[in-house]
């Protein structure tokens, strides 16, 4: 069985309906141009969800905050450049969950330990990541670090449903558009997501290649009733905090 065919057989099973076959092709297409992605529908979706959402959750914001500032004095609101919608890039908010020396704790990770050196070449992310606070570790698994993205999708940078925001820092070595190849004109034409195809699909358990592949056959497939289902999805994805690293 090839990777086309191992996520068909699980994404049909989890959210009914159809995906990547054997053989399917990946051609940008006219899939996409017949129901974009940033349609009025799910403009006014993503705002009526994200505006009460970041008011109701702003006292819980704002502790946060203020936890992870007194934990070392680093800023608690971590900002980078991604690629969005037609391939414009825009300022990504999260959550701080990762200590103020994060990248040099990575390279000399990755020079020091082949196996987690090949994780990471595999996936982009780590299972063990030395880089993580105690209190990012919690953040992260119930994806609280998530939530500052809500001023993404009322800014319309990204939507609630969407495929995964590209890091975007051309000349850098923390750009990651390269990976993509040709499938990064896929990427330009949909708003980046809080949730999307694949964090319902296993999270951190699905390699980089696979969430590559969802996150095509979400932007090719797109529909009101995929986001309902995706975004429905997303919950127990939270709670039972699947893939989850």
């Amino acid at each position: 069985m090839d990777r086309s065919e191992a996520i068909s057989g699980r994404m049909s099973y989890d959210l009914d309906i159809p995906v990547f076959g054997a053989g399917a092709s990946r051609e940008v297409g006219s899939d996409v141009d017949r129901r974009p992605a940033n349609s009025l529908i799910k403009r006014i979706c993503d705002l009526a969800i994200a505006v009460p959402a970041l008011v109701l959750l702003s006292p819980v914001l704002a502790l946060i905050a203020v936890w992870i500032w007194c934990s070392d004095g680093g800023a608690p609101v971590f900002v980078q450049s991604r690629l969005g919608h037609t391939g414009k890039a825009f300022r990504f908010y999260k959550f701080r969950s990762m200590r103020i020396d994060a990248e040099a704790r990575l390279q000399q990770l990755l020079a020091e330990d082949a196996t987690a050196a090949r994780e990471w070449a595999e996936t982009r992310k780590l299972r063990d990541d030395p880089r993580i606070t105690m209190f990012g570790e919690f953040i992260r698994t119930w994806s609280i670090d998530e939530l500052p993205q809500l001023i993404n999708v009322i800014r319309g940078d990204m939507s609630i449903v969407g495929p995964r925001p590209i890091v975007h820092a051309p000349g850098t070595d923390l750009d990651d558009t390269a990976l993509y190849g040709r499938d990064i004109a896929y990427y330009k034409m949909a708003r980046p997501g809080l949730t999307g195809l694949w964090q319902v699909s296993g999270r951190a358990d699905t390699d980089f290649s696979d969430r590559v592949a969802l996150d095509i056959e979400y932007i090719r497939r797109w529909s009101a009733g995929l986001d309902i289902r995706i975004a429905m999805k997303t919950i127990p994805a939270v709670l039972f905090r699947r893939g989850a690293h």
